[in-house]
């Protein structure tokens, strides 16, 4: 009888110990929390550090094109490269690319020339002869482009592994800038930008006093 009662005394010492215990363990934690300071499931979190150097100043052009239009484009690259007698699962590749680009329609004020301007003694009539407009190189936007897909052959993955730049995207990257290119040029962009640097020079030249302006294009 006097072992169970010892027995019986020590068990709710021994809760009552746990139960301390598990409320100082519970502070700690609220108070690291609060305080700030990394817990113990930040101990092992990733840390992102930019160690780029300062971008250096290469060159400066002056522009004297005004920039009249602009068309946002977007791609579907599908590339396949297959490989003669080997199966897709051995050697081959295919990506399945979405590219999604800008290209500007310009003006290039900078190739006017005495006779491409022409003004009566009254100066109330203009007439401008400005070259055709032109189309900039299609900027691929790295925010709205992504890969929908790869799939490589067991080679080709191998490869990978002792490759520099491991799954390069570059080869589509190039094909969804061509095919941007070419959708530039049958949209009709350098005609909207034509219009635009009409519309443009006119209003300017009619807030000058001109009455009457004429702007035209060629070569």
């Amino acid at each position: 009888m006097t072992k169970k009662a010892a027995g019986a005394e020590r068990r709710p010492r021994t809760g009552a110990w746990a139960a301390a215990v598990l409320l100082v363990l519970l502070a700690l934690a609220v108070g690291i929390k609060l305080s700030g300071i990394p817990g113990p499931g930040d101990w092992f979190g990733t840390d992102t550090h930019d160690r780029s150097g300062p971008a250096l100043l290469e060159s400066v052009q002056d522009i004297s094109r005004y920039d009249a239009a602009t068309g946002n484009f977007q791609v579907v690259v599908d590339l396949e490269k297959d490989t003669r007698f080997l199966p897709d699962a051995i050697r081959g590749s295919r990506t399945l690319y979405v590219g999604a680009g800008t290209v500007d329609a310009y003006v290039d004020l900078g190739r006017l020339g005495e006779k491409d301007v022409t003004v009566n003694e009254d100066r109330t009539v203009a007439t401008l002869r400005l070259p055709h407009a032109q189309l900039g190189k299609p900027a691929l936007d790295p925010d709205r482009s992504y890969a929908v897909s790869k799939q490589r052959g067991v080679l080709d993955r191998l490869g990978d592994l002792f490759s520099d730049n491991p799954n390069s995207e570059q080869a589509v990257q190039k094909l969804a800038v061509r095919h941007i290119a070419e959708a530039a040029d049958e949209s009709g962009l350098t005609k909207r930008a034509e219009e635009n640097t009409t519309g443009m020079l006119e209003g300017l030249l009619h807030s000058l006093g001109f009455e009457k302006v004429t702007v035209t294009y060629g070569d």
